[in-house]
């Protein structure tokens, strides 16, 4: 016969009573909230920081975060194809530099518009990486990589011995595009919150292509892309769609670090600016919209700093890089957004 249980041997039951409002309070505001919250306030504060920031710096701050915003640019567009659609590219720089040499060659040739320019240099950028991308998406994994890599360096090469363009010393930019009486961008101040809108335009709008059905299909494709075959998905078209649209976006950075730096030079196509364009994505965090941002940021940043103390800046950025990589896999954005990354 089983003995019923007192009250006192059950103990005291979880709803006997109310709970106070610092217990509700401390429940609902768990570790991922605190970390969601954190996140969307160090967001908020950067994003102040930048639009207060030609106010209260000097010229230097406001070229160096130009250029940071221009380098957020292209490392956002490499993480479209490296994060979301799992195409690792050593050859994306090519694009990056495609884009500064049509602005440069058109402005050599007195075509300053950048209503002109720019567009020009990201039509050129798409039809390269339609070329390129046709061939190199026909492989994967290691094969990927070497032909972007041999795609890029032909470029580089190209450029380099170009001699009617300033061949391996670059070209001069004689000026600075114009954009129809609207905008004077040969003030720094006036440049710089260019960028800084062009760059939120990106943003937003790669935001809402990974969320739409295309950038579903592609996070598919990275996931299992025989899967997707067999699901009826032309998965070569998608990916080549994704690929020229990752280096429009490139070659539009390529246009305003032409006219921020007033110099090209076959290094931006070179495979080392690959490299860290690459590092840039993988500090932040791969697959998510403000890691790579945040990675141009910190690389950049932390590059400049050690350069005012040492020539030999590079020795120190390695083991802080691996150190990194250890206990950030998931990238800055990562410790930031918790488990869970979403932009």
């Amino acid at each position: 016969m089983r003995v019923p249980m007192t009250a006192d041997q059950i103990g005291p039951s979880p709803q006997s009573g109310p709970q106070t409002s610092s217990e509700v309070f401390a429940a609902a505001f768990s570790r991922h909230d605190r970390k969601f919250y954190l996140r969307n306030l160090l967001l908020a504060l950067a994003l102040v920081t930048l639009m207060l920031a030609p106010l209260f710096g000097d010229l230097f701050t406001t070229r160096l975060f130009t250029r940071i915003m221009i380098y957020a640019i292209v490392a956002l567009s490499l993480d479209l194809i490296l994060g979301y659609g799992g195409m690792v590219s050593l050859g994306h720089a090519a694009f990056f530099g495609l884009g500064a040499y049509t602005v440069g060659i058109l402005a050599h040739h007195g075509v300053l518009s950048a209503l002109i320019s720019w567009p020009a240099a990201m039509a050129v950028s798409v039809v390269m990486a339609l070329f390129i991308g046709a061939i190199s998406l026909r492989t994967s994994g290691v094969y990927f990589i070497m032909i972007t890599l041999a795609f890029a360096q032909m470029l580089y090469y190209f450029f380099f011995s170009l001699d009617a363009y300033g061949g391996s010393d670059g070209m001069p930019m004689p000026a600075r595009n114009t954009l129809a009486g609207w905008i004077d961008i040969s003030r720094h101040d006036h440049f710089y919150y260019l960028v800084l809108g062009l760059m939120l335009l990106v943003l937003f709008l790669t935001h809402r292509l990974v969320r739409s059905r295309f950038g579903m299909v592609i996070q598919g494709v990275r996931e299992n892309e025989r899967r997707m075959r067999s699901l009826g998905f032309a998965t070569y078209r998608y990916k080549l769609v994704c690929f020229v649209i990752s280096a429009a976006i490139a070659g539009l950075a390529g246009a305003l670090i032409a006219n921020q730096a007033l110099y090209i030079s076959p290094a931006f196509m070179h495979w080392t600016r690959s490299g860290d364009i690459l590092v840039m994505v993988i500090l932040g965090g791969m697959g998510s919209l403000f890691g790579p941002m945040l990675g141009a940021l910190s690389l950049l940043l932390v590059e400049e700093i050690l350069a005012s103390y040492t020539e030999h800046w590079m020795l120190l950025l390695g083991p802080l890089l691996i150190v990194m990589v250890i206990f950030a896999r998931r990238g800055l954005y990562g410790l930031l957004a918790g488990s869970k990354q979403s932009d």
